[in-house]
């Protein structure tokens, strides 16, 4: 598995680049690591982050794209989030499988941190 950190700014570079792979694509949005933890500031995240990459490390040439939001006051209420409005995601965690069509299936929130949902979900 290949992972790249994208942003707002480079998020459609990026993601066209995966795509363009013809490999499975995975995009994880989740809350920005706090300087103090390094971890993400969404506990449900910090939960379902090692679970999802232990799902997709066994996918040939798999390319996960790590979405962060930003902190938990960009986030939390804010429904001009350029993320929310650009493509629903409604709220984090979310793994959405990327295709050159844009976003398909995801699974949201403990969906995430769901050992047998994720193992199905990569699969397919």
């Amino acid at each position: 598995m290949k992972s790249v950190r994208v942003n707002i700014e480079n998020f459609d570079q990026e993601v066209n680049k995966a795509v363009e792979t013809g490999n499975p694509v995975f995009v994880l949005f989740f809350g920005t690591e706090t300087p103090e933890t390094s971890e993400s500031w969404c506990p449900d995240c910090v939960i379902a982050d090692p679970l999802v990459r232990k799902a997709i490390i066994p996918i040939q040439n798999a390319i996960l794209l790590e979405a962060p939001v930003g902190a938990r006051n960009d986030w939390k209420g804010n429904t001009s989030h350029p993320y929310r409005v650009r493509f629903n995601v409604p709220a984090i965690p979310t793994l959405f499988k990327w295709s050159a069509a844009g976003p398909g299936e995801k699974l949201v929130e403990e969906e995430c941190a769901d050992a047998i949902k994720l193992a199905k979900f990569v699969e397919n």
